[in-house]
């Protein structure tokens, strides 16, 4: 596995910079975390947690582009999927629990905000691009990232995902800003990376020690450009 060498200079002639958010902007969820969630989610389902998720990991395309709607619509989708009817208290129930276990991980590094305080303050737009599913955007007004955002691209209100270019072309003309004028960063799900670059961004790796651990969708682990162990390089 490649090492982190020390980079500085990244924001150098930069005018933007991009996050991803999940395993970015906050830490990387271990295992134990998603096995957690699915037992919570499970117990509203009244099914094995292994099935609820075999029908989450089935239908993660179509969750990230928002294909099944809101999220009662799709506690719904997935109980039809798992042969199950719920009444309208057991569809409050496990909706509520998916909103709370998803916004539990919305809690981001702790060096996120100051970092990001410090581009600004360099005269940097910032911006956001998450593969996500609908509760980030639902809850994203009330976050205080929010405030320090200049334009925010969630993939389930695009209706597509990465690596899609019209999601890395889309946060640049929301800044404004030129591609090429944009540095991404991104822990490499979804092929985000060389997404960016095929735009014309320019791309970096976030591979601290939470990354080294954790199984990510789509890992870029191939990606050769530079990495960086932890977001407080960006403003070195």
């Amino acid at each position: 596995m490649a090492q982190n060498k020390q980079v500085t200079g990244l924001v150098h002639g930069m005018t933007a910079v991009v996050f991803d958010f999940y395993g970015t902007l906050t830490p990387v969820s271990p295992d134990a975390v998603w096995a957690s969630n699915a037992v919570s989610l499970a117990a509203a389902f009244g099914v094995p947690p292994a099935a609820l998720v075999a029908v989450l990991d089935d239908s993660f395309p179509e969750r990230i582009t928002g294909a099944l709607g809101t999220v009662g619509q799709t506690m719904r989708a997935l109980a039809e999927r798992l042969g199950v009817v719920l009444t309208d208290d057991q569809l409050a129930a496990a909706s509520r629990i998916r909103r709370a276990r998803q916004e539990a991980m919305f809690t981001l590094r702790p060096e996120a905000l100051p970092v990001i305080a410090r581009l600004r303050e360099r005269g940097l737009l910032i911006g956001l691009l998450s593969d996500c599913t609908c509760e980030l955007p639902d809850a994203w007004s009330r976050l205080p990232l929010s405030r320090l955002v200049d334009a925010a691209v969630f993939s389930c209100v695009e209706g597509t995902r990465k690596p899609d270019p019209r999601l890395f072309l889309s946060v640049a003309a929301r800044l404004p800003a030129e591609p090429a004028g944009c540095l991404y960063v991104g822990d490499g799900g979804g092929h985000e990376l060389t997404g960016a670059t095929a735009v014309g961004m320019h791309a970096v790796l976030l591979a601290g020690p939470d990354w080294q651990r954790a199984r990510i969708r789509g890992a870029e682990t191939g990606w050769t450009g530079p990495r960086i162990a932890s977001l407080a390089e960006l403003s070195s």
